[in-house]
């Protein structure tokens, strides 16, 4: 069988696909735009994309049997055309569990021990100089007891919220669905989860009902010092009211790893904040470790066999 792989970049470089070419011919793209996907899978019995779309057009007239998304999310396929015209449509899920909580508390964790500030105070030479052997101008504090507030308490939300607890953490959840009903957990309204966290981090989809789910408005409410993660979506925090908030009054402590469009572009309001040391952005990394990325792959390989036999 022809498979045409369309984003291998995606899966960075230190991940093999030799595997595929047990199924027949593989051919492999780093990337692909909109204007070559046509072309490229027009004569392939097997795609297989992370993030390349997929539309009506792209597959109207192909050889196409079988699309693999290589990640959870299947909004980058046109399901209903697929299935009218009998292509099988499979993604792959459970890979990030692990790797996503751990990048929300890394966050939380750089926020909260100041690490900025301490790592460039022994990096400026001022330990050299010091008349003692501590130095505590910037106070950090401990997580214990804090109040830990999880949006979208799904698979990777309940994980982040297992680890919140073992720091002694008070964990609190929103169910952006309404249809959560964890009994292990307190649900909170948003804005009663907002109003009251210390730390607060999504880990939900992007919808119709989270879209801008955390506005000008509602940020406006959360408690001074407060830290904000999101590792769910881009889209769900509006960013130009974010920008505002950051450099505004209230003390705000954020950190992104997706934004609404990625890569992140020059003239986001993000990009032209003041208080710097208040953000942290990452380039979309809070799925990929290398165990992550190569359960992707072995999932689509299973995902290719299955199909075949």
């Amino acid at each position: 069988m022809k498979i045409v792989i369309l984003d291998r970049k995606t899966f960075g470089n230190d991940i093999s696909l030799e595997k595929f070419k047990e199924f027949g011919e593989v051919v492999i793209y780093d990337t692909t735009n909109a204007d070559e996907t046509k072309k490229r899978i027009k004569n392939a019995e097997i795609v297989i994309t992370n993030k390349v779309v997929i539309d009506k057009n792209s597959m109207e007239n192909s050889n196409i049997k079988l699309i693999c998304i290589a990640a959870t999310g299947m909004n980058n396929v046109d399901l209903e055309y697929a299935k009218e015209k009998n292509i099988e449509v499979k993604n792959v899920k459970g890979y990030a569990t692990g790797t996503v909580p751990q990048l929300t508390l890394t966050f939380v964790l750089h926020f909260v021990q100041k690490l900025d500030y301490y790592k460039k105070y022994v990096e400026d030479k001022k330990w050299e100089k010091s008349d003692i052997f501590t130095h505590l101008d910037e106070p950090f504090y401990e997580l214990k007891n804090k109040n830990w507030g999880i949006i979208g308490l799904g698979s990777i939300g309940t994980k982040v919220a297992e680890i919140a607890s073992a720091f002694g953490c008070n964990v609190n959840y929103y169910s952006t669905s309404g249809k959560n009903n964890n009994t292990s957990y307190k649900q909170l309204t948003l804005e009663e989860l907002l109003s009251t966290s210390d730390i607060i981090s999504i880990h939900s989809p992007l919808n119709e009902s989270t879209y801008n789910l955390i506005n000008k408005t509602n940020l406006n409410t959360l408690k001074d010092g407060a830290i904000l993660i999101n590792v769910g979506r881009g889209g769900i925090i509006n960013e130009q009211d974010l920008s505002e908030v950051l450099d505004g009054e209230k003390i705000l402590f954020c950190g992104l790893d997706v934004l609404e469009i990625e890569p992140i572009e020059g003239n986001n309001p993000l990009n032209k904040i003041q208080n710097k040391h208040r953000l942290v952005i990452t380039p979309h990394i809070a799925w990929a470790s290398i165990e992550a990325r190569n359960k992707i792959i072995n999932k689509t390989f299973d995902n290719i066999q299955k199909f075949i036999v």
